[in-house]
């Protein structure tokens, strides 16, 4: 329990998943090539769940993507297989395509049912899980049934863990209250940092709202790529962007190179070396950084260097067992 909890922001409920034992973990993502480095937090996980017995599962949805805007059924197909490739280097999951899903129609009866519970204005409330605000479901009528169509993969599946990034709280919890309304088995949330976007979120005291919707809002993103770093960047884009990125001294609240340090090297790259210290532990990185033992410009480096040596071992599928340093 206390390995596969680590680097672990909430599990919903923390008594549900001690009960498990095991069971299906899912987590579904939307197919847009390349992905960046917060999908290898996730992806990692995923990787301890399934060491610990867990059958993984993740849902390519490319319906989904389509909703949202992010290309064709086509295009999306073929950024799944990259995606696929990609992945599999840290372990081998089970794959299914929504493609396949939405072919039966005992899912779209199940999406009716998910409906029939869920009122419109928390459907409305949910839409920041697709990266968006509430208002621009008026672009079109689809971006109103991704919500819904999320827990209906959820239920349908038969998920015992829901894993993500804390942004998608809303689509968990919302699976949670349908299934219990439905009599169906209610999934376990358990949610994974988000790494904030390389140009930060402004002045903090500028922000408002909750904290999942901030991640959503703020997090790395395709859409937004000089707020990413992507696995197909080079050494020298590694470098360049980390050294432009927003890292305010002794801040690590949404601080994307601290994220990068705390939440994917230390942890499944580790340990990190910065400014001649050796970091097993984000807590204790945390501590040196605010109190001004680690500079900007040294965590800078350190987090570079990390990033460029675990690409490079993840390209060349050398990356050791989860949590390990490779």
């Amino acid at each position: 329990m206390e390995r596969l909890l680590r680097n672990v922001v909430e599990v919903v409920t923390p008594e549900e998943f001690s009960r498990l034992g095991g069971g299906v973990a899912y987590l579904g993502f939307e197919p847009t090539w390349p992905i960046h480095v917060g999908w290898l937090v996730w992806a990692f996980k995923l990787a301890e769940l399934k060491e610990a017995g867990f059958d993984v599962v993740l849902l390519v949805a490319t319906w989904h993507a389509w909703i949202n805007d992010k290309g064709s059924v086509e295009e999306l197909r073929e950024h799944g297989r990259k995606i696929k490739s990609f992945i599999e280097k840290i372990s081998n999951f089970k794959y299914v395509n929504s493609d396949d899903i939405v072919s039966d129609p005992k899912y779209w009866e199940l999406v009716v049912r998910v409906a029939k519970v869920t009122s419109l204005a928390r459907v409305r409330r949910a839409i920041p899980i697709m990266g968006r605000q509430a208002e621009e479901v008026m672009l079109d009528f689809s971006k109103l049934l991704y919500p819904v169509m999320q827990v209906a993969d959820m239920l349908y599946l038969g998920v015992d863990v829901a894993v993500g990034g804390l942004d998608q709280r809303r689509a968990h919890m919302l699976a949670r209250d349908a299934a219990e309304r439905l009599g169906l088995k209610k999934p376990v949330a358990l949610h994974v940092p988000v790494i904030t976007s390389l140009s930060g979120v402004g002045r903090m005291e500028g922000i408002h709202g909750e904290l999942d919707e901030m991640y959503a809002m703020y997090k790395m993103s395709k859409s937004r790529p000089s707020s990413a770093i992507f696995v197909t960047d080079s050494d020298e884009e590694i470098r360049k962007k980390v050294w432009l990125a927003y890292c305010p001294p002794r801040e690590t609240r949404f601080n994307p190179v601290f994220e990068i340090a705390a939440y994917l090297l230390i942890p499944y790259a580790g340990p990190l070396e910065a400014g001649g210290r050796r970091y097993e532990d984000p807590r204790a990185l945390e501590g040196d950084y605010r109190s001004g033992a680690i500079d900007p410009r040294t965590l800078k480096e350190a987090v570079a260097s990390g990033l460029i040596s675990l690409f490079s071992k993840l390209r060349s599928c050398a990356v050791g067992k989860p949590g390990t340093a490779a």
